[in-house]
């Protein structure tokens, strides 16, 4: 089985020597170096190529994990960076997978599963803590079901619209007829077709699904 060359950029000197001790203690693993800063893993990642890069996200001073891959991943393509990091958030999460990493996993993963997920990384896999692929999968059903909704709103005509943002003012129906120069009938059929649309049954739900909300 091939040796991964894998390097650690982290801040903390106690983390950083814990992983660092995970890989030298480990066959088939080598760290053939460790960084404390961006500006560091700049300067020597280019040239030692490794093929796995564990990169914390808060890195302190200027400049941030995330920012330090999507500088480096251009010039070193071939390696595979894996953010390491406390962080659960979507954005974070989003945010380094935009950047090059194709890997994001806790810091309190268990060392043997740790190296798995460094093992899968190399072999072309995106390994994620079961944590972060929860909320990965959380996030792109959110944005399915506005997408959804988005393709819902694109059915309503310009008059109807134009009659849901009355109902956002909370204008009655003859108040909206008589801005709109149409019949209060002709407006309750309006409102009628717009819940029927958005698959809605009140005016909350209907404007609260056109905003977004």
């Amino acid at each position: 089985m091939k040796e991964i060359r894998v390097c650690i950029v982290d801040d903390n000197p106690d983390l950083r020597s814990a992983l660092e001790e995970i890989i030298r203690m480990s066959d088939d693993y080598r760290c053939v170096g460790t960084m404390s800063n961006a500006k560091e893993a700049k300067l020597k990642l280019p040239g030692l190529k490794p093929d796995v890069v564990l990169m914390d996200i808060n890195l302190g001073g200027d400049e941030n994990g995330i920012d330090c891959v999507r500088d480096l991943k251009p010039q070193i393509q071939q390696t595979n960076f894996m953010m390491c990091t406390v962080y659960e958030e979507n954005e974070k999460i989003f945010e380094a997978l935009s950047a090059g990493a194709s890997g994001y996993i806790l810091k309190k993963t268990a060392p043997s599963k740790m190296l798995e997920a460094i093992r899968e990384l190399y072999e072309g896999g995106a390994p994620m803590s079961s944590q972060i692929a929860r909320k990965v999968v959380a996030a792109f059903q959110q944005k399915k079901s506005i997408n959804q909704s988005s393709e819902k709103l694109e059915d309503l005509s310009n008059r109807e619209k134009e009659i849901l943002e009355q109902l956002s003012k909370g204008l009655m129906y003859k108040e909206i007829a008589a801005e709109l120069h149409i019949s209060p009938e002709t407006v309750r059929k309006h409102v009628y077709h717009v819940y029927e649309k958005l698959h809605v049954t009140n005016r909350i739900e209907a404007v609260n699904k056109y905003y977004g909300r």
